[in-house]
């Protein structure tokens, strides 16, 4: 490993690589900050201007792409309730309404400090268990991804608010949408009315439309009300105090994002749904999540950027994608005669550890560039609504064309924006839906796979202790706030026979 990092140390001294690192993070953060311009689609743009560099340059650029990527998402997420990346739709719940009470430098503060802190602990973790934790998610077959894709489902009571029926009702809906295209076993199309619905609803143009879109809508029907004060922030450096209060919820977040993302598939919007909805069922306050608590926005995004890390562990030591993201990556080191496998530490540790090493060196500059600019991103939130609504408005459908460069994306967009107003009146959080987009897929796909394999036979789902256990785990997160609700009703009925 020493030598790893010399080599490491010797390719990165150079100043393309520092030219790389710049440019590769301040292009990250205006993907990121573009609602429905993702990671992926960030590294496959600058691939073509990586081809005459050396591999070490270009992957240290793509890597930072990423990373920034994750992070700024949080800052239209936070600011005008826009996520530029999905998993910032999580970042929304809790960030946004801090905006709304005048914390937005606080909440954006919160934000940087935790994707930096998430990104450099699972960059830790990394490097000390990258093999071992890939080689762990080898072995789960359809049987283990449809227990733990349950146990993800199971998430439900945390993210449904006050009623678990509505948040059922969210649920049944994200997976009704979730069957629409080509049957991912058959190959028959479902529910298929227009050419480019045989690939299904596209995930980016509906999360746009569900949470930013129908923000919009909700915005132009209050557009009367006064625009929210803002509080002074003292320092820039005086924020760092804001974190003290939440170092467990960091570490916690940080390990459970981590540990989510290495299983391939299991991306940063998963690591975040997880990681929010534990610290929300650790919570002495969990009834203040999704109204501004601070805890949300620090899972959040500590849960997110940890994902970074972990969907590069099975990329670096197998060769297998953990992520869309990490997909891209592996086409890009393939450009350029990089093969990612178990012999990458041995043909190439170059690679490897000069990410490793670029990981932990660019977080401390992203946290200067974040807080450098919290002052002026928070000078967004004083701009008219009257101004916003239709800015954020051309962005969601121009984000929405570009991720699939097609008209359609923007119907779906439109589509989505005008349910997900509808269900906010009457009560039903878009959180519960973007789960069930997110699993659906993974859930039926590895359902069927895994009865094909056993001839049938139900059992199989029994056949594993990581099966079981995930199982189990579900049926123990799905019911204890049903008991517990009950518990509160009956001492509620209870209390007026005290007295």
């Amino acid at each position: 490993m020493l030598a790893g990092f010399t080599i490491a140390l010797h390719n990165l001294a150079t100043w393309h690589v520092a030219a790389a690192l710049i440019v590769g993070m301040i292009v990250g953060y205006v993907v990121g900050a573009l609602p429905g311009m993702s990671s992926s689609v960030g590294i496959a743009l600058l691939i073509p201007f990586t081809f005459g560099l050396s591999p070490v340059v270009s992957i240290v650029m793509l890597v930072t792409l990423y990373m920034a990527t994750e992070y700024a998402g949080a800052i239209p997420a936070i600011l005008v309730n826009t996520p530029g990346i999905p998993a910032a739709a999580i970042t929304a719940l809790d960030g946004h309404p801090m905006r709304l009470r005048g914390e937005a430098g606080a909440a954006l503060t919160l934000s940087i400090l935790s994707a930096a802190f998430g990104s450099i602990v699972s960059t830790l973790l990394l490097i000390g268990t990258s093999t071992t934790l890939a080689s762990i998610a080898l072995a789960f077959g359809p049987a283990e991804y449809f227990a733990i894709a349950v146990l993800g489902l199971s998430l439900i009571s945390s993210l449904s608010g006050h009623s678990m029926l509505k948040g059922f009702v969210g649920l049944s809906f994200g997976l009704a949408i979730g069957l629409i295209g080509t049957d991912p076993i058959d190959g028959v199309t479902r529910y298929v009315f227009a050419d480019s619905l045989l690939s299904g609803v596209g995930f980016l143009p509906a999360l746009i439309g569900l949470f930013a879109l129908s923000g919009i809508f909700a915005m132009v029907e209050r557009s009367a009300d006064p625009t929210e004060p803002l509080r002074d922030l003292p320092s820039v450096f005086g924020q760092f105090g804001l974190m003290k209060p939440h170092f467990w919820t960091l570490l916690r977040s940080t390990v459970i994002g981590y540990l989510v993302s290495v299983v391939p598939g299991h991306g940063a919007t998963i690591s975040a749904i997880v990681a929010y909805a534990f610290q929300k069922r650790m919570s002495k306050s969990p009834e203040t999540f999704g109204n501004g608590n601070p805890e949300g926005v620090v899972s959040a995004e500590s849960g997110a950027n940890a994902s970074v890390a972990g969907a590069l562990a099975p990329m670096l030591a197998l060769g297998i994608p953990g992520s869309a993201s990490t997909a891209v990556l592996i086409g890009a080191l393939t450009l350029h005669g990089v093969q990612p496998g178990p012999l990458l530490f041995v043909k190439n540790p170059e690679i490897p550890y000069s990410i490793f090493i670029a990981m932990i060196v660019t977080m401390p500059f992203m946290v200067v560039l974040g807080l450098g600019g919290v002052r002026l991103w928070v000078r967004v939130t004083q701009i008219p609504k009257s101004v916003i609504a239709p800015l954020v408005t051309a962005l969601c459908l121009l984000g929405s064309y570009a991720s699939q460069n097609d008209i359609f994306a923007i119907w779906t967009t439109i589509f989505f924006g005008i349910v997900g107003y509808l269900l906010k009146k009457i009560d039903v959080q878009p959180a519960p839906i973007v789960l069930a987009l997110v699993l659906g897929y993974l859930t039926e796909t590895n359902f069927r796979r895994a009865l094909i394999g056993s001839s049938g036979d139900p059992l199989v789902f029994l056949s594993s202790p990581i099966g079981v256990i995930c199982m189990v785990l579900a049926v123990a997160v799905f019911l204890l706030p049903l008991i517990r609700s009950k518990q509160n009703t009956h001492v509620t009925t209870e209390a007026p026979a005290v007295h």
